[in-house]
Formats: C-alpha cells, structure tokens, sequence
C-alpha cells in the first residue's frame, strides 16, 4: 500500500513539474545554463568594478528586470511574434533615424535616445531583435530556398537600419544586426555556390570599407595587426589585455587578485574586457569552464530552434542563437587579440543596461518558438 502511494506521489510530482514549466513556456535548462552564467558573471563584475557593490547591485537588479521581460515574452505566441515583426521593425527603425537627429552624445558617439527622468537607451540593441524577425517573417511565407527577388528584399531591409547604426558610429552593434539577418538567409537554405559568389563580393568590397571607415576605426585594425607600434596610446588596451590573460596561467592568480585590473592597467576591464580579469585571476581553467557553459547555452539553444514548430520559429530561433555565438566570438576574439577591438561586450558577463535586455528578450524569444504549439499559417 505504501509503494503504492509512493508511485502515485512521484507520478503527481512529476505531472506537476511538466505543467509549470510548459505553463511559463520556459525551458528549464536554458534557464539553468543563463542563471549559471550570469551568477558567474556578477562574481567576476565585483573584482573587475574594483570591489563596487554599486555596480554589481545594478548589474543584478538589470538581470532581474531582464529575466522578467524574457518570461512575459515567452508568452507570445510564434505567430503573434511573426504578426507583429513588422511593425517592430518600422518603429525601431525610426527610433534609429531619431538618434541620427536628436540623440544623446557620449564618448564620442551619438547612440542613445533619452527620455527625460525615466531613460537613457541604445535604439540600435532593439534591432538585433527586429531585424531577424522581420526576416524571418518574411521569408516563411515564401517558396524556400528563397529566390533572387526575395535575396534583393532582404538585402533592402538590413541596409537602411544598418547604414543608420554604423553611421553612429557603432560598428560592433551594425556587425551583430548584419549577422542576425545573414543568419536568417542562410537558415532558409541558399546554395554553397550563392554563398561563395556572396564571400568573393564581400573580399573585393574590402577596399571600399577600408576608405569608409571612421579614422579610429582604421586605426583599430592597424592597432590589430601591429599593437606594439603604439604600446602606450592605440595599442595599450589589447597589450594590457594579452598581458593580464597569459599571467593568469593555468591555476589564475585568485579572485580580486589580479594585477593588471586590480592597478587599473587594464581599460574597461568591466565592461568589453572583463574576460581578461576573468582569465587572470582565474586562469585557464576559468576560462574552459566558462567557454563550456556558452557552449552548452548554444547547443541547448540550437537543438530548441531546430525543434521549432514552423518555418518562422525555427529560422528566427536558429538566427538568435547564432547571433548569440558570433557575440561571444567576437569578443573574446577582440580580447585575446585575434580579431580587431569593435567595442562588442561578453554577453551576460559585462556590465551594462540595453544589452542585457535585448539578449534576455531573445532567449523568451527562444522559449516561445519551442515550447508554443504550432501556429497555422494565415
């Protein structure tokens, strides 16, 4: 009688436990691998913020408002997402031509629209979400793989909001929305041979990125391929950087131990190079370790695209967590110093406000795509 109940209670429990997570539509090992993440992040920001409780208080209480807005997002419906893409798109497009006329200056940029006693945000982070949307929406409802045609109307709809974001000038954030549309594109199934022709344009367009770039920007790629050739003014922040990773060594030098953050050598050690505190003070097993819990975000995020129950779901989830990837590459790529410093942040780790939202916003994005039923096409 006893095993009986037993049965019965696992049974219940387990019912119970599938209800509340199907009833949230979210997935819980996603959330495990974000809150693994992100608790290790605020770990790292309180000794890369010199021991700030300031800024690792609004750190969390950014996460928490984050987490929140992924959770009512997860509630939307794919088709309700997809109904609405278009709509999203025209209003943070707008919001990018309003920075162009009335928005904020700082640090050289102009890149945030204010709202006075409540606000200050970046329009362009908006966009790394609308973009593969409207893509998205777009090509479900037509023949796949998509034809010429279509190529030339997608190519339309990322010019204009990505001209806008890299005249800000904001390369990193122009890069991230250019790859969420690519990625769309690519995951409707083009041809190798289109892609080729696609990657021989985009080589033989170099020269005439090279001559549009903003002067910092050329001198960013330069700094690159030769930091030493000014250690002490462009090539100071990836020399610190380098040097503040190879010290960490195997072991790290301990949490709030580092030398190069600690005395302020490293620059935005809090924000874009805050994984180079983290691979000094924690080494290289710090580094494998959080490398592994990206790695599994993105595969649990691919394997839940791929399990989509439509076209749109799964190509805008498929897009979101590449895009995901290409954000983590980019910036520990810049750090480490093997790609070019484009002021990309490491996501969930670094410190900031709009970013943090637009990422959580992109995993309830996520969440819905997998856990809502299938939509029927209008």
């Amino acid at each position: 009688m006893i095993d009986y109940w037993q049965r019965v209670y696992r049974r219940s429990r387990r019912h119970y436990q599938r209800l509340s997570w199907r009833t949230l539509h979210l997935d819980p090992w996603l959330l495990l691998a974000l809150l693994t993440i992100v608790t290790g992040g605020l770990i790292v920001l309180y000794s890369a913020g010199g021991e700030s409780t300031h800024l690792v208080e609004a750190q969390a209480l950014r996460f928490c408002a984050a987490f929140l807005i992924m959770l009512l997002i997860a509630q939307f419906s794919p088709r309700t997402m997809q109904r609405f893409a278009w709509f999203f798109y025209v209003v943070v497009t707008l919001m990018l031509v309003a920075v162009d006329v009335i928005g904020t200056h700082a640090m050289g940029a102009q890149r945030w629209l204010t709202i006075p006693g409540l606000i200050r945000f970046q329009p362009s982070e908006l966009m790394k979400l609308a973009m593969p949307m409207t893509i998205a929406a777009y090509l479900s409802r037509r023949v796949l793989p998509p034809g010429w045609l279509d190529l030339m109307v997608c190519l339309l709809l990322m010019g204009l909001p990505v001209g806008l974001i890299a005249n800000q000038p904001d390369l990193g954030t122009s890069m991230l929305v250019t790859a969420s549309a690519v990625f769309v594109i690519l995951l409707a199934g083009l041809s190798w041979r289109f892609i080729a022709v696609c990657a021989g344009l985009g080589i033989a367009a170099m020269p005439l990125l090279w001559f549009n770039m903003h002067q910092y920007q050329r001198q960013r790629v330069l700094t690159f391929l030769n930091p030493e050739s000014d250690p002490l003014g462009a090539g100071w922040n990836i020399i610190q950087s380098k040097t503040a990773i190879g010290s960490g060594g195997i072991h790290g030098k301990g949490w709030m131990q580092g030398t190069q953050s600690q005395l302020e050598f490293l620059p935005e050690r809090h924000t874009d190079f805050i994984v180079a505190v983290l691979g000094e003070e924690f080494g290289l097993i710090g580094m494998v370790v959080l490398m592994s819990c990206y790695l599994l975000l993105i595969w649990r995020g691919l394997y839940m695209a791929n399990q989509a129950h439509d076209t749109f779901g799964r190509l805008l989830g498929g897009s979101l967590i590449l895009t995901f990837f290409v954000y983590v590459f980019v910036n520990v790529g810049m750090v480490s110093g093997v790609l070019p410093v484009v002021g990309v942040p490491l996501p969930l780790i670094s410190y900031g406000g709009t970013a943090s939202v637009t990422l959580m916003a992109g995993f309830g994005m996520l969440m819905a795509v997998f856990t809502h039923h299938k939509i029927t096409p209008r």
